[in-house]
């Protein structure tokens, strides 16, 4: 059993992470904005804990202590500018990095996006969300945790089919559901194959249970 830390657990691919733990060997806990929303995730057998990313990083530190698996899910959404991408998907994922060193965190599991290294396919619109993507990869890859990089393709709110990609050349596909990226980012807790590890992801053929043996 480990300790389960989901930070962005309110997103849909965070409450999707909550509710397939829900039950499981490992306790979970989940890092929310307002104690109003403590209640649903109560009910899903998860321990909220307050967590606002635009805090310090001692604050970050205090509420993901004793934590052994960090799941960084958090996203500022598309109804917001770039200053608030830059603020939650940049500096608020680098101050849960620096945190997860703090405590010594035995993983960091990032959901990221497809092609957050591949600047000539950004278009401009999307530009800052690509940037703040891109740099915390980086930060993550260059800490000192052992890391799991989950790199999806357009998400969509679609049943998870269970099976995925890991090699866009592969296929045609662009999408993959939420429901299965939050499935493999439970794949990927302490599998040591993961560690280090940056992933494509789009809806495929492989088994999810496969990725990681």
């Amino acid at each position: 059993m480990s300790n389960v830390f989901i930070i962005g657990a309110n997103g849909k691919v965070g409450r999707h992470v909550t509710k397939q733990l829900s039950g499981s060997v490992h306790d979970v806990r989940v890092g929310l904005r307002s104690p109003e929303q403590f209640a649903d995730f109560e009910a899903l057998g998860a321990t909220p804990v307050l967590l606002d990313l635009e805090q310090d990083v001692s604050s970050i530190t205090d509420a993901i202590k004793n934590s052994d698996i960090i799941i960084f899910t958090a996203g500022s959404g598309g109804h917001t500018g770039a200053d608030k991408t830059i603020l939650i998907d940049l500096d608020g994922a680098a101050k849960s990095i620096a945190a997860a060193e703090h405590i010594q965190a035995k993983q960091f599991i990032m959901v990221s996006a497809l092609n957050a290294d591949s600047p000539e396919t950004w278009s401009d619109s999307m530009k800052p969300y690509y940037v703040a993507k891109h740099y915390a990869d980086r930060l993550l890859r260059d800490s000192s945790l052992a890391y799991t990089i989950l790199r999806p393709g357009g998400l969509t709110d679609d049943a998870g089919t269970g099976a995925v990609t890991t090699d866009p050349a592969s296929t045609d596909k662009t999408t993959i559901a939420r429901e299965d990226v939050a499935r493999v980012a439970i794949a990927a807790i302490e599998q040591e194959s993961a560690y280090h590890q940056t992933i494509p992801l789009l809806e495929g053929t492989t088994p999810i249970a496969d990725i990681f043996v």
